[in-house]
């Protein structure tokens, strides 16, 4: 059984920072790349950072040079770090092992003034 678990949303004011994890539980972690989506109130669910099974990273163009994604394989985590974050980030953000129906529970961040 895999299961995966967001932490790390909340309310942050323009051009501040948070970091999102999600622990993964299961044994795929390591094998699968992991990718990080949002999702904005009456929008599509869309892609922002994701690691390839090659271990290279790729990022939406919006999110360029504020998000990053990072891994802790030993501690089944992935993280997102978000800086310089904008009133347009706003959304639930949702963790993904690629090419698999498993998601997070999915947590919220806000930027508002």
């Amino acid at each position: 059984q895999v299961q995966l678990v967001e932490s790390g949303g909340g309310l942050v004011q323009p051009g501040g920072s948070l970091r999102l994890s999600c622990v993964v539980s299961g044994s795929i972690f390591s094998i699968f790349a992991m990718r990080w989506f949002r999702q904005a109130p009456g929008k599509q669910r869309e892609l922002v950072a994701a690691f390839t099974n090659g271990g290279t990273t790729n990022y939406a163009d919006s999110v360029k040079g504020r998000f990053t994604i990072s891994r802790d394989n030993d501690a089944k985590t992935v993280y997102l770090q978000m800086n310089n974050l904008k009133l347009e980030d706003t959304a639930v953000y949702y963790c993904n092992i690629a090419a698999t129906d498993y998601w997070g529970q999915g947590t919220q961040v806000t930027v508002s003034s």
